[in-house]
């Protein structure tokens, strides 16, 4: 196993590896489908920093600034969607799945209404934001409600594929994005919904991340190789409907898993994958993720290694679950 010497320098790994904005990706593609004049766009005065301001200046007759009023973004979202619209909503995590959770619930989900939830600035590397604005619950919110579909891209090329899949499929959707640009996972095309995606193999632990911790979780798999370790790694893109199956296959030709992901350890991916372990195949999973706290005002990836959803983390809870399991 390695020493805290042989990982202290992991972090700063993830640091230089080449990194793209998911938000300005989801602008990009937002002025590239609105050739479809069916497709409209709404914010609630932050198209800015959502990038929606890109689908503003390219169709400002479809754009709709509603200004700070979330819930009746989302109300307004459902109305249009009724009339043949293929609606799309952003605004920051916390607002548009905490301040407009009831409209969510009841305008969107209840509705069945062709609305799509992409919100931006998700997590701990809001940053300086601090706890107030550091969403650490929105999956687990959004998973909870009936018909809703939750998807969080591991980079920019997933962000592009997830947001071209929503444009072209039935709402609702909730779609989550990360303020900081995320490092590069992919080379091409391999998203496909409901599945998730080998990014290494591996026979001794099954690693499962998500968004931004897939890029660690590939790092991670790498140093414990080198340490006899044979760790797979799959990007669960798609948190709701998980992928039953590959989790079960993880369970079965593993025996372990570790959970990583920038939200709550409570009703998150963890909480998925342990729930569908424990109803068909049982084994040991370790949940890495924020340990039932708020969040802080720092610096985005200083704060993803206070809080260990990093690298090293991922190879401590590794070396954690191997020895419980020995």
């Amino acid at each position: 196993m390695m020493t805290s010497n042989e990982l202290s320098w992991l972090p700063d790994l993830i640091n230089k590896l080449d990194k793209k904005s998911v938000r300005e990706v989801y602008g990009s593609t937002l002025v590239s489908i609105g050739m479809d004049k069916n497709v409209v766009v709404l914010d609630a005065d932050l198209s800015t920093s959502t990038h929606t301001s890109m689908f503003q200046k390219k169709y400002p007759d479809r754009f709709f600034n509603v200004g700070i009023s979330e819930n009746n973004m989302m109300g307004v979202a459902s109305g249009l969607s009724w009339t043949g619209k293929k609606v799309f909503v952003s605004s920051f995590a916390i607002f548009a799945t905490g301040r407009a959770y009831d409209f969510v619930r009841q305008s969107v989900c209840y509705a069945d209404s062709d609305v799509r939830i992409v919100a931006t600035h998700a997590g701990l590397t809001v940053g300086e934001d601090g706890a107030t604005h550091q969403m650490l619950e929105d999956i687990g919110l959004m998973s909870g409600l009936p018909r809703m579909r939750v998807l969080v891209p591991a980079d920019a090329r997933e962000t592009e594929q997830i947001i071209r899949y929503v444009y072209e499929n039935r709402g609702p959707f909730y779609v989550r994005l990360s303020r900081e640009k995320v490092p590069v996972v992919h080379d091409s095309d391999t998203f496909r919904y409901g599945k998730a995606e080998t990014i290494t193999d591996g026979d001794d632990v099954t690693i499962m991340a998500t968004g931004i911790l897939v890029a660690a979780a590939k790092v991670a798999s790498n140093h414990l190789k080198q340490g006899g370790i044979s760790a797979r790694v799959l990007n669960m893109a798609t948190i709701k409907p998980i992928d039953r199956d590959s989790v079960v296959k993880a369970a079965r030709e593993t025996g372990r898993i570790v959970t990583a992901e920038e939200h709550s350890i409570y009703n998150g991916l963890g909480s998925r994958v342990s729930e569908v372990v424990t109803e068909s195949y049982p084994v040991q999973v370790k949940r890495l993720g924020v340990n039932d706290t708020f969040g802080e005002s720092g610096k985005s990836w200083e704060l993803m290694d206070k809080y260990s959803l990093n690298p090293m983390g991922i190879v401590n809870s590794v070396e954690e679950i191997m020895k419980v399991n020995k």
